[in-house]
């Protein structure tokens, strides 16, 4: 599973930038839609993307053309091209996993972060939905919905149904603690402890 090397390092910063955010609305009113640099991309100074490596490619390559419906190796050449970056390549060999075994909720749910990394915030929704059909409590799922619906939606209520639900059924789990860190800055950040609630915009 790929998606949490996105979205696990991104909590952090997330955490900080939510908390602003949340007092942001309470002073005055936030508007607009998220910047594509809300979307968990590498951030100014951060590491340049690893390159792909072509032997692994070419190795998995022959093996699909040796067993054409492997979804081991189009797993693999889709997490080659997320450790990359690369995510509009990662997320055709997911696709493909998909279709041979779309019952595969990590691969469903790596699918859904490489949307939202190409800017795709309802596509991505989407996908964690139709991951979350096949595991409801899926604890990586349900923190990487709470995070789309929250920069990709600005559907702080969305956002913080996912995270309770996730520290509900799994609060041990290294997801949902973060999942409690997000709902404690989202409080602790709006006085009386409440989630405000989110207003509707036009599309």
């Amino acid at each position: 599973m790929k998606s949490e090397s996105i979205v696990f390092a991104f909590v952090g910063v997330f955490l900080g930038v939510m908390v602003g955010w949340v007092l942001g609305t309470q002073q005055g009113g936030w508007c607009g839609r998220a910047s594509p640099a809300a979307a968990p991309v590498p951030q100014a100074g951060a590491p340049a993307a690893r390159t792909v490596d072509e032997n692994q490619v070419a190795s998995l390559r022959a093996e699909l053309q040796n067993n054409p419906n492997s979804v081991p190796a189009r797993v693999a050449l889709g997490n080659l091209y997320f450790d990359a970056e690369r995510f509009d390549e990662a997320a055709k060999w997911y696709e493909e996993a998909l279709k041979l075994d779309p019952r595969d909720v990590n691969v469903s749910t790596d699918l859904g972060v490489c949307y939202y990394s190409l800017n795709q915030p309802d596509r991505a929704l989407q996908q964690f939905e139709q991951s979350l059909s096949i595991d409801p409590k899926h604890p990586k799922t349900l923190l990487n919905q709470g995070i789309v619906r929250a920069f990709g939606k600005q559907d702080l209520d969305g956002a913080s149904a996912s995270w309770q639900k996730l520290v509900d059924s799994a609060p041990n789990t290294p997801e949902g603690q973060r999942a409690k860190q997000l709902l404690d800055g989202l409080k602790s950040g709006h006085p009386g402890g409440g989630i405000p609630t989110s207003t509707p915009r036009g599309q």
